[in-house]
């Protein structure tokens, strides 16, 4: 049937070039942001889990941040402990020369004297970040001997959870003030001339040749040994540490990069796909306002029909 007041042809055109219309705006809006899903409305639950992922993935690059900083931590105490054992070998190598009789002792305290200033020195400027791991106050507000490092982030269930590497510096405070309780301030008494003394504060100037002060010279040497032995083992723990934090940042990066390429998978768009779909949508469209514009002239051949 003819008819001036329902273009069946025409609305059937009209609906197919909208929806051709509707689809091209999709493919052009995903090829201008690159996504395609870039909203809630596109797909929620992909939109939803690329959300919570991307703010995991924050989340890791700030765990990242923390074992950066916590691996200079470890590398300035590692740094300082190393120093203060070269420092702690002279002493004990003057200690050893001091044994020989007839030695002017007084002038080997001169170049111990030294040593020790420096490995305060040592000890007191091994500082990152406000924090010195080598020399401490075990009295102050707030002290806490065990230290640790944001090391992971991970969510299970919706139930988020944060891992941390502790690290024990009761092994190597080289300097507890409080106390007196580090390897190079815990003192000892000599056992003939009864004189109390710590790496830091030992002193061979009076010294004589007899046995029993010899004796007490072999006893400063044998404790500045322990001291070496004790600075080694807390400079193995430290360098096992930092190895720790090394792997662990490698990881984390590692699994930053794994996040995101999933996240892509979900939510990326495929430019090869997108770009033959606008051609092809491109075409449809054409044809679309061709096939309306054939429609609508179907009106016009009714007036043929009322002319003379």
């Amino acid at each position: 049937m003819a008819s001036i007041m329902t273009n069946t042809s025409a609305m059937t055109a009209l609906q197919s070039l909208n929806q051709t219309n509707k689809q091209l705006s999709i493919t052009q809006a995903r090829i201008s942001t690159g996504y395609r899903v870039a909203e809630a409305e596109n797909n929620a639950a992909y939109w939803s889990i690329a959300t919570t992922m991307r703010s995991d993935n924050g989340a890791l690059s700030t765990v990242k941040d923390a074992l950066g900083l916590g691996g200079a931590m470890l590398d300035v105490a590692y740094t300082g402990m190393n120093k203060a054992i070269e420092v702690t070998k002279e002493i004990k190598n003057k200690l050893v020369a001091a044994r020989q009789p007839g030695i002017d002792r007084e002038k080997v305290q001169a170049e111990i004297d030294e040593l020790q200033n420096q490995l305060l020195s040592i000890a007191e400027t091994s500082v990152f970040s406000g924090e010195n791991w080598l020399s401490v106050d075990s009295s102050a507000t707030g002290y806490n001997s065990s230290k640790s490092i944001v090391a992971s982030f991970s969510r299970s269930g919706g139930e988020v959870s944060i891992g941390t590497i502790s690290i024990d510096l009761t092994t190597s405070e080289l300097i507890d003030t409080a106390d007196k309780s580090g390897i190079l301030d815990k003192e000892d008494t000599t056992a003939n001339g009864g004189v109390t003394y710590s790496v830091l504060t030992l002193d061979i100037s009076s010294v004589m040749d007899t046995d029993e002060d010899l004796e007490d010279l072999e006893q400063m040497i044998a404790w500045v040994d322990d001291g070496l032995l004790d600075m080694t083992t807390a400079a193995s723990n430290l360098g096992a540490v930092k190895q720790r934090t090394n792997m662990q940042k490698e990881f984390i990066v590692a699994l930053m990069d794994v996040i995101s390429r999933g996240v892509g998978t979900l939510v990326d768009a495929d430019m090869n796909d997108e770009s033959t779909r606008l051609q092809a949508l491109q075409v449809q469209q054409q044809l679309g306002v061709q096939a309306l514009s054939i429609a609508n002239q179907n009106t016009q051949q009714i007036l043929s029909l009322f002319r003379g």
